[in-house]
């Protein structure tokens, strides 16, 4: 799973492009302090002896060297070293470097659109006040419907239902309550965001059934909508049925071994395999309302559409 050239120099144009300061909030010599040993490091500059005094004569006194001369210094390896690369972007979107959660958010995600091609992400590991920090991980792992989400979620929703997927994915084998709990959050704010999409007031006392129901009630998708003449009937009813006891099922997992409910000293919790079960099908769920909902409004579209053109003729 090698980063490969054109990768990186893709990641790199988007910063460049984008005047994105890979630094952030820090200056360029306390953020690869974090980094890397500078003291300890060569300079290339014979009037001086360490990293530090070389990038600090050449960045804050003369200033001649380019921006993007982190990229190509050998002695940082970032434009052959994996490990190195991804812990550099990691840091780029640290709380401590970009304390901005949306901003950290937006920027990950653009490396993941690039990373993934050669199997890798930046996923959240842990936070700091309530933001994320970033680890690079194999995306190879990660249940493909859980990847599908954010690509049916308009711009408005999709940076709190990125957060919920990064935050569930990486639970999954490091905290399989937390994964579980965070599925069960995904089906609600899925339904929510259709809902109110639609149009629909949401009640707050509505359980994660009842949301469900209500969905599949204005996409058409609840079991009674089925006609009596479609082929497969009983089939189809039968699946769109198995719809609300997903959610249930995933609802009563949460309450009984996921986050948010106390429980009894020495209660057994669910294992990896588990939590792995309640996203996959979380996600499937998810992935399978808001394609629904998307080529519903599509159609609303087209049919809007053409009655204009009708009447205009």
């Amino acid at each position: 799973m090698q980063i490969t050239e054109v990768t990186r120099d893709a990641i790199m144009d988007e910063l460049r492009i984008g005047q994105i300061w890979w630094a952030g909030r820090l200056d360029e010599l306390t953020f690869l302090a974090r980094l890397y040993p500078l003291d300890e490091m060569p300079s290339y500059d014979t009037r001086f002896n360490t990293a530090r005094d070389d990038i600090r004569q050449h960045r804050e006194n003369n200033l001649d060297w380019e921006d993007e001369w982190v990229f190509t210094d050998d002695r940082l390896e970032l434009d052959k070293n994996d490990e190195k690369f991804l812990q550099f972007l990691a840091m780029t979107v640290h709380p401590v470097v970009r304390p901005n959660r949306g901003e950290a958010l937006e920027l990950a995600g653009m490396y993941n659109r690039h990373l993934c091609m050669d199997g890798w992400e930046l996923a959240e590991a842990a936070q700091i006040s309530g933001r994320p920090v970033f680890a690079a991980r194999s995306s190879l792992t990660v249940p493909g419907p859980v990847r599908q989400i954010t690509k049916h979620v308009s711009a408005g929703d999709v940076t709190y239902v990125a957060q919920q997927i990064t935050r569930m994915e990486t639970a999954i084998d490091t905290d399989p309550e937390l994964a579980i709990g965070t599925a069960k959050e995904l089906i609600e704010t899925t339904c929510k965001t259709v809902l109110e999409g639609i149009g629909i007031h949401v009640d707050k006392k509505w359980d994660v059934p009842q949301l469900l129901r209500e969905t599949t009630k204005q996409l058409q998708l609840a079991p009674d909508s089925v006609a009596s003449t479609a082929a497969a009937t009983d089939s189809i009813k039968r699946v769109l049925g198995s719809l609300g006891n997903l959610a249930a099922g995933v609802a009563e997992l949460r309450n009984s071994y996921g986050t948010g409910h106390g429980k009894a000293t020495g209660t057994s919790g669910l294992g990896p395999r588990h939590a792995r079960l309640v996203v996959g099908a979380a996600s499937t769920l998810a992935v399978f309302l808001f394609e629904t909902y998307n080529e519903r409004a599509e159609r609303q579209k087209l049919t809007s559409t053409n009655s204009r053109k009708g009447t205009s003729s």
